[in-house]
């Protein structure tokens, strides 16, 4: 396998790890434990960051004028490293929403 494959299917592996831990985030939070949400977050975003570095080398090596080529593989993989952002974003927005929707159940339960 050559090496802009293996950096495809770096960030796909990367970015699709990360999504699934915002998902469980999401999960999480609905069930209330929004103290393990934040950790799928910190997580999920560990593993986003692997991602996004091995993209960002290859727009390096664009810049410096050596093209990386293009390929069904790189398209797919730069769409993976998207959505998994967007569920970040998304997971994030859940949580906050959870954790106001438990507040006001404790302030109409007192």
């Amino acid at each position: 396998m050559e090496g802009l494959e293996m950096t495809c299917f770096q960030i796909i592996s990367s970015v699709g790890t990360a999504r699934s831990s915002y998902i469980e985030a999401i999960q999480k939070a609905k069930l209330g434990d929004f103290e393990a949400a934040r950790e799928c977050v910190a997580a999920g975003q560990k593993e986003f960051l692997k991602g996004h570095e091995a993209h960002f080398s290859l727009l390096q090596k664009e810049a410096q004028g050596n093209p990386v080529g293009g390929s069904l593989i790189l398209i797919h993989a730069e769409d993976q490293l998207m959505s998994a952002e967007n569920f970040k974003i998304i997971a994030e927005e859940m949580i906050a929403s959870y954790e106001k929707m438990a507040e006001l159940e404790k302030k109409l339960g007192q």
